[in-house]
């Protein structure tokens, strides 16, 4: 059950209309790595997650990545003003001004709506983790190119928030990647000869050797200290 809080996660301003700039927003909000994308997808993984602790974890970040798209939407709101004005509308996205009454689209900037093949679910929780860690890195970089193309102070705070709880998100779900044990795509890592082989193709090599891979592990992420999590006997 969801139920939701009037009040933004955190409260959002602009210096002044600018809907050329609403266009670029709609990246975050329809994009294949805005916040639609990571909060269906986050939810969906968690149907299939075995492990109270992480599933948890999936559902806190899901509910809030839809408040980051809520913020985004206010933000666009914004930005769009109080009147369709698509001759100042020069790039990309020009519906609001002509189709939704500037009601901010679930759609890309170029105006593509959003398609769910942007979601990634295995149903194999290291394969899902990765991805997941991989999205957060990727939403971080499209947040930081939008922060260096605005001057609104406004925007510029909204989006320095939201690319830093991005930050935050990856920092758990790698938090969450070093708490699975050897299950899934993660059982019997590296033991056939196949799996311990480097295959040096480029001639001459120059950077690693034909055996430089050893003896492998499981990947693992250098984060900060764990926080105090509940002990649980399911791993995945």
């Amino acid at each position: 059950m969801f139920r939701h809080d009037k009040q933004l996660l955190k409260d959002v301003r602009v210096d002044g209309p600018n809907p050329n700039y609403a266009n670029l927003l709609q990246e975050q909000l329809g994009g294949p790595q805005g916040e639609l994308k990571a909060a269906l997808q986050y939810l969906s993984q968690s149907y299939r997650i075995k492990d109270p602790r992480i599933k948890d974890m999936f559902l806190d970040i899901a509910c809030e990545e839809l408040g980051h798209m809520e913020m985004v939407a206010t933000m666009v709101n914004l930005l769009n003003g109080h009147q369709p004005d698509a001759m100042n509308t020069t790039v990309g996205n020009v519906e609001a001004a002509v189709l939704t009454g500037l009601t901010p689209m679930l759609a890309n900037a170029s105006g593509y709506p959003f398609n769910a093949a942007y979601i990634n679910e295995t149903g194999d929780l290291a394969a899902d983790l990765l991805s997941d860690i991989a999205a957060e890195q990727r939403a971080k970089v499209v947040y930081q190119y939008l922060y260096r193309q605005i001057n609104d102070s406004g925007v510029r705070e909204a989006i320095d928030f939201l690319l830093n709880r991005e930050e935050a998100h990856n920092t758990l779900f790698r938090m969450a990647f070093n708490m699975l044990e050897e299950t899934g795509s993660l059982s019997d890592w590296g033991v056939t000869a196949d799996s311990q082989q480097y295959m040096d193709l480029s001639n001459p090599g120059a950077y690693f050797k034909q055996n430089s891979i050893g003896n492998p592990q499981p990947p693992k992420f250098n984060v900060p200290t764990q926080p105090n999590i509940q002990r649980s006997s399911v791993t995945q």
